[in-house]
């Protein structure tokens, strides 16, 4: 057998070498002698590299150290990758649906075939999540709305003594019976959030004969602020918004002006908007900001109101056209669906026109890039009016489907 040959190092030898392979100590020659109790030593014999076994052990261990490390980082990187994706994955995705109606007109008791009609509404509202959008939408299922949208007139004489009757508070007490606020308190299952038309009476204070249903307004707002169905109030407690999922409502009132315009001398005191527009513009900057969230705006008027004129609508665009405005909903005039912008202004609005309470509203989704609507109507109407101004209303029961909307959501 081959013996290895003996050796000696000196001091200087074994720190040399022992800077060269890293090793914390290097026993040889004398060294071993002492730690073997005296006697010569036998070196122990280079291995695979020609270094000593002890030098390449310690070389070893460092290199598991360094795969334990490495390990441990990849372990680390792991589990931060699994956290983000279960954040990511509870996150609120944006899936809303809601209704949104207008000009219920509610009436005193000697009129109150005009609140059954809209009773037999509200009703069908409660059971929209137990029908199916229209085929050409998907015919799936239509989840349970979030809330209702009211765009004013909700009453039809807001500040009127009729045959010395003060009508006003009985008919704003029909419309809380069936709308209520919260989706608790009334017929309605849902949660409203309505405002004032030119039909619900003037400002707080400029009232004739003692009710006020902007004051009525201002309370259900610091009810809804309480129980948190709202987001923000102005100071007048006129205009509000809030939020579902990543999508931004505003409640604008009358329509989105500060006052009327000079020169539109159309009653005034009625139609005063009272800052909706410096509300729209803080609103936005305060709460959506460069977020690019989508937008939906609202208020009793529309672009197709001779009071409320063009050059009032351009402001409205301008205060709102760096955002991410997806829809724009307001009654008073009718029912339709259409795409508009001011003169030389490029993007579009969709513009929904929400028609009469009595005769049905509109179900609107907005998830993910997706927003599709449908207008859910009585079918069959016919109304005869009476030579003493009086009307046959008959109706056989069927609901149907118009006005289809389904538009991919550009952001």
């Amino acid at each position: 057998m081959e013996r290895h040959r003996r050796f000696r190092c000196s001091p200087r030898a074994r720190r040399r070498r022992a800077r060269k392979a890293g090793a914390t100590r290097v026993l040889c020659g004398a060294d071993r002698r002492r730690a073997h109790g005296g006697g010569r030593a036998q070196a122990r014999p280079p291995v695979g590299n020609g270094l000593p076994q002890d030098v390449q052990l310690d070389e070893r261990n460092r290199e598991m150290t360094l795969i334990r490390r490495m390990f441990a980082l990849w372990l680390c990187a792991l589990m931060i990758g699994a956290a983000a994706h279960a954040a990511s994955a509870t996150r609120p995705q944006r899936d809303v649906t809601f209704i949104s109606t207008s000009d219920s007109h509610y009436r005193e008791t000697e009129r109150k075939e005009q609140n059954e009609r809209n009773r037999i509404t509200v009703l069908e509202m409660n059971e929209i999540d137990k029908r199916s959008w229209p085929e050409k939408l998907g015919g799936d299922p239509i989840a349970r709305p979030r809330g209702v949208v009211m765009l004013g007139d909700c009453i039809d004489d807001g500040d009127r003594v009729i045959g010395g009757k003060h009508v006003s508070p009985e008919q704003y007490r029909f419309y809380a019976a069936d709308f209520g606020l919260d989706g608790t308190d009334g017929l309605l299952k849902f949660p409203v959030f309505d405002t004032w038309g030119n039909h619900d009476g003037p400002p707080e204070g400029r009232e004739k004969h003692g009710f006020s249903f902007q004051a009525q307004l201002k309370r259900r707002n610091r009810i809804r602020l309480e129980k948190g169905l709202i987001r923000a109030v102005s100071e007048n407690g006129l205009h509000y918004s809030w939020d579902w999922d990543d999508v931004h409502f505003v409640q604008l009132g009358i329509y989105p002006a500060n006052r009327q315009r000079e020169g539109v001398r159309y009653s005034p005191v009625w139609h005063d908007p009272q800052n909706a527009l410096d509300f729209l513009k803080k609103d936005l900057a305060d709460n959506v900001g460069n977020s690019g969230r989508p937008v939906v705006l609202m208020s009793h008027c529309g672009v197709d109101t001779d009071w409320w004129v063009p050059a009032d609508w351009k402001e409205f665009y301008e205060a709102a056209r760096d955002y991410n405005v997806v829809l724009y909903l307001y009654g008073h005039t009718g029912t339709g669906v259409r795409q508009w912008a001011p003169e030389g202004a490029e993007k579009k609005w969709l513009c929904i026109n929400d028609g009469n309470t009595t005769t049905g509203f509109f179900v609107i989704q907005i998830v993910g890039q997706r927003l599709r609507a449908a207008y859910r109507c009585k079918e069959g109407v016919k109304i005869t009016r009476q030579p003493d101004k009086t009307e046959v209303y008959e109706w056989g029961g069927a609901w149907g489907w118009r006005f289809l909307v389904d538009q991919k959501l550009e952001r």
